[in-house]
């Protein structure tokens, strides 16, 4: 039979469960733009640019029942994507990205967005596929989706030439999708091990990072289990409820918030799930972890490169916690007593309190800001932050308290995540509560995307930290530097960029506002209008964590270094 390789496209999507598109129509992928717009199954979503189409399909995946899907064009397309899909790479996040490409069978060169895709996406993919003929088009997508989920997860490139997309060809069949290949299977006997462990362990702390943020349930029963404290990554704030008493925060030792640093400083052995032990969650490498480290992760490449294992465990975990709970289960018949929870609580409660007698003068205070919006929602609420200072506030200062429902930039660390990541999550979820925390700056790099939340009457809240500051690197330059290069931002009218966008406008401008402000905008969501809140925030106490990553940057110097970046700093602070 005949049939184009947009109608292909469309069909091998459907079959593979995908719900919604994100991109801009060009010329090489109208035919495919027009397919989709035929399907009942599948919505084509129009972006403004495409890193927010990026953004949007990494949230997709991260909080729905489908997998994220760019269907943009070559080149100029691509390269604008290249953020949100570094991005989603780096978070082990699965996503496929359909892009046009060039005629190959008219012999011209220097085409129209002519050049080598697949070379350019390379570092940044798990793996890339260009299509040659029409039989091709079901298989490849089949392939891509499979690439895309197994393993540790990631994105596909998929370029459809103009001449395959746009014109019809021969095929023999149109196979339905089978499903997904199952995962590789795991070492029984290292779990066996690993719960021999952690049972002998005098004191065993959790470490979790998003491979872990399906398995709660059961993580919650294993640290009670143990009476071990429970520590997440930034990416992992989701996989272990915010409200348990067992429950930390971001990280442990010097840079995390006390309940962190006093209860694992106490742990003799940690058990480390989904996590890469990367820069951030360890504090720039400052994590003291210790010897007696087991360590479960799809990808083996992570195991041993930052902090050596005594045990590790390659494979899923929604797969292996369930298989280590039964070994631990049969090893501690009885929860093991302690007031490690007691402890941790005391901590919480004491770093609150610190924060909520800070005196703001006049702006809003962070802590009494989190808690009034805490209250305000519903346990099952998506919340999504962006990069910046505000990213460690809602790690320290705002309870996560259900799996998937916390999102933000990790080891690629982009700006301009929130605003479409809470489209993305919106239209994954769309009865449930979507809000963003963003800072002034990362607003002002995607801060238009909210037309797209607008046109398809989406119910999201953004609150923007406002402060007229690029604040996380504006506070790392006061001390070395005693000056603010470059990270000083121009002011915007926030009011007027709600009105040109079409979204409501809220504003907080002093703590007096603040449960007025929050209740008023969630209301305007309530009735799937998009909301711009404008919050007057006061940055001017430190997060833990950035007190902590100064110190042990610094740390990290060579004396001579050390030496002249603290020197410097003195000067300048006596002579200005």
């Amino acid at each position: 039979m005949k049939k184009t390789g947009a109608s292909l496209a469309r069909f091998a999507l459907e079959q593979l469960g995908v719900r919604y598109t994100f991109g801009i129509p060009g010329v090489h992928n109208t035919e495919l733009y027009d397919e989709l717009n035929n399907s009942n199954q599948i919505t084509p979503i129009l972006v403004t640019h495409e890193c927010g189409g990026a953004f949007m399909a990494d949230a997709m995946s991260r909080t729905g029942d489908s997998i994220g899907t760019l269907l943009i064009v070559p080149a100029a397309g691509v390269t604008h994507a290249s953020s949100g899909i570094g991005e989603a790479y780096l978070a082990g996040i699965p996503m496929l990205i359909i892009s046009g490409g060039i005629h190959t069978e008219n012999g011209r060169r220097f085409q129209l967005h002519d050049m080598d895709q697949h070379t350019l996406l390379s570092p940044i993919t798990k793996g890339s596929f260009h299509i040659k003929s029409h039989a091709e088009v079901i298989p490849t997508l089949y392939a891509a989706y499979q690439l895309a989920m197994r393993g540790e997860p990631g994105p596909v490139f998929i370029e459809l030439p103009y001449n395959i997309g746009n014109f019809l060809g021969d095929v023999e069949d149109m196979p339905a999708f089978t499903g997904l290949e199952p995962q590789a299977t795991f070492d029984r006997s290292l779990v066996k091990q690993a719960a021999q462990l952690l049972v002998k362990a005098k004191q065993v702390g959790l470490f979790l990072g998003w491979g872990a943020v399906d398995c709660q349930v059961d993580l919650i029963e294993l640290a009670q289990l143990l009476n071990a404290p429970v520590a997440t990554t930034l990416q992992g704030l989701s996989s272990f409820s915010g409200n348990h008493p067992l429950h930390t925060g971001m990280g442990f030792g010097g840079y995390s918030v006390p309940a962190g640093q006093n209860a694992f400083a106490q742990c003799d052995a940690v058990l480390a799930i989904g996590t890469r032990f990367a820069e951030i969650p360890t504090g720039s490498f400052s994590m003291q972890v210790p010897e007696d480290l087991v360590h479960i992760d799809i990808n083996p490449d992570v195991f041993n490169a930052n902090y050596p294992a005594k045990i590790a465990v390659q494979g899923d975990a929604r797969a292996i916690i369930p298989a280590l709970l039964s070994e631990v289960r049969a090893l501690q018949t009885q929860a093991k007593e302690g007031a490690m929870a007691q402890q941790i609580q005391q901590d919480k409660a004491a770093y609150t309190k610190q924060w909520l007698a800070h005196n703001s003068g006049g702006r809003v205070n962070p802590a009494r800001f989190f808690q009034a919006l805490r209250k305000q929602l519903s346990d099952d609420t998506i919340i999504v932050a962006d990069d910046g200072n505000h990213t460690y506030l809602v790690a320290e200062l705002m309870p996560i308290l259900g799996a998937r429902r916390y999102l933000s930039p990790t080891d690629f660390n982009a700006m301009g995540y929130c605003v479409p990541a809470v489209i993305g999550a919106k239209l994954a979820n769309p009865q449930t509560p979507v809000i963003g925390v963003v800072g002034d700056g990362a607003l002002l790099m995607t801060g238009m995307e909210m037309l797209t939340a607008v046109r398809n009457q989406l119910g999201v809240v953004v609150f923007i930290f406002n402060d007229g500051e690029l604040s996380q690197i504006a506070q790392a330059q006061e001390i070395p530097y005693n000056r603010k290069t470059c990270t000083v931002l121009h002011g915007i009218n926030m009011q007027s960029l709600a009105v040109t966008v079409g979204a409501e406008f809220v504003s907080i401008q002093s703590e007096a506002d603040i449960e007025a402000g929050i209740r008023k905008a969630l209301q305007f969501a309530a009735n799937n209008q998009p909301v711009y809140v404008d919050v007057n925030i006061d940055y001017s106490k430190r997060t833990r964590f950035t007190e902590g990553i100064v110190k042990a940057t610094l740390k990290r110097f060579a004396p001579r270094d050390k030496f002249r970046v603290i020197s410097r700093a003195l000067v300048r602070k006596i002579t200005r």
